[in-house]
């Protein structure tokens, strides 16, 4: 497995392909698209994001000391956010993701060419995914 960092480098460097952000846009879609097919028992209201504007559920469990998240949303933007996420933290160890400084959202530009409500959107997920992280880490 490949370390946070070395993933958001490789994320940074896809993004920096594109000339502008329809292109960047079409391949955060392309995360949306990648992501597994969550089952329905996991789209709970335990496992909603809050403070999204479209519905997004994130749910983590540990498989041998890494944790695993498993995402959807209803919307393809968000779809994607929440699957570029999930590309640089799942399949990492809890401690290592509640470590993280995820710097590849400032430097692909992410959060100033979100509206608002998805910045906010994008905030509360990686605050999810840190909390689940530390849930588990201390349970592990």
């Amino acid at each position: 497995m490949k370390e946070i960092n070395q993933i958001q480098d490789e994320i940074i460097e896809d993004f920096s392909l594109f000339d502008d952000w329809m292109g960047k846009y079409e391949h955060l879609i392309d995360f949306g698209k990648s992501l597994d097919r969550m089952e329905e028992k996991y789209k709970a209201d335990v496992n909603l994001v809050k403070g999204c504007q479209s519905r997004v559920w994130l749910y983590g469990e540990t498989i041998e000391d890494k944790l695993i998240f498993y995402a959807d949303s209803e919307a393809i933007i968000t779809k994607g956010i929440v699957g570029l996420l999930l590309s640089v933290l799942s399949g990492q160890k809890p401690k290592d993701i509640v470590d993280a400084d995820l710097y590849f959202v400032e430097k692909i530009g992410l959060r100033e060419h979100l509206s608002p409500s998805r910045a906010n959107g994008l905030v509360s997920m990686i605050e999810k995914m840190k909390i689940s992280a530390m849930a588990h880490a201390t349970n592990h």
